[in-house]
């Protein structure tokens, strides 16, 4: 378990960093108003360029060739990313149901969120075990900062997209009720499933292009 550890952490450290150099730059550019296509200040980021939620395909797929090299790749690459698209249709699935149920209210999107988050990280933990603890550990190495930085942003009243409320998101609420609702909760749930579940799928995809399983490399060895 130790060496096991050890391990990840090493094959994470300097995707981690790179991920943190990133959200220190997009919170730079923000606060200097450079352009909007590169450091959005809208809410939920506005599909900036410069962003982390991007990183996951980047490392997804170079986790993914570094665990099949090292003989802890998947029976099949394939089937590991059939469970990414299952977990991706169960999130779906979570927020369709809370659409039709509640109308779409906040709070339901946010417990559906959570819930969706929940089921798709069980599912992805069937598939390819090793790559599933690697990209945990990495997305929560990515998160955390964020964290941080959201609630350093709202307490400031900066005006980034860290601390901008949400469309249909009630006002008025005190500092830490909204760290808690657009900071903590998303960022430790949504944000960690999405982060396994498209690292898992491009690095489980890379993988099956390049012939890689664990019993070749294993074979190879």
């Amino acid at each position: 378990m130790a060496s096991s550890e050890l391990n990840t952490r090493k094959l994470i450290l300097v995707p981690a960093i790179i991920t943190l150099i990133v959200t220190i730059l997009r919170l730079v550019g923000e606060l200097n108003h450079w352009a909007p296509a590169l450091f959005s200040r809208e809410a939920g980021g506005g599909g900036a360029i410069v962003g982390i939620s991007w990183l996951p395909i980047i490392f997804g797929i170079y986790f993914g060739l570094k665990l099949a090299h090292s003989g802890h790749g998947p029976g099949s690459g394939w089937k590991s990313a059939g469970y990414s698209l299952l977990a991706l249709v169960v999130i779906a699935l979570a927020f369709i149901a809370a659409t039709v149920l509640t109308g779409g209210s906040p709070v339901a999107q946010l417990v559906a969120g959570v819930v969706g988050s929940l089921l798709a990280l069980f599912v992805l933990s069937k598939g390819w075990s090793e790559m599933y603890r690697t990209l945990l550990a990495y997305a929560f190495a990515a998160r955390i900062p964020v964290v941080l930085v959201m609630l350093v942003a709202i307490l400031g009243d900066w005006g980034t997209h860290y601390d901008v409320l949400p469309p249909g998101v009630p006002t008025g609420m005190a500092p830490f009720v909204k760290w808690l609702v657009i900071g903590v909760v998303p960022q430790m749930t949504f944000w960690i499933a999405f982060t396994v579940l498209v690292g898992n799928l491009f690095g489980s995809v890379a993988v099956a292009l390049a012939g890689k399983s664990s019993k070749q490399a294993a074979q190879a060895a």
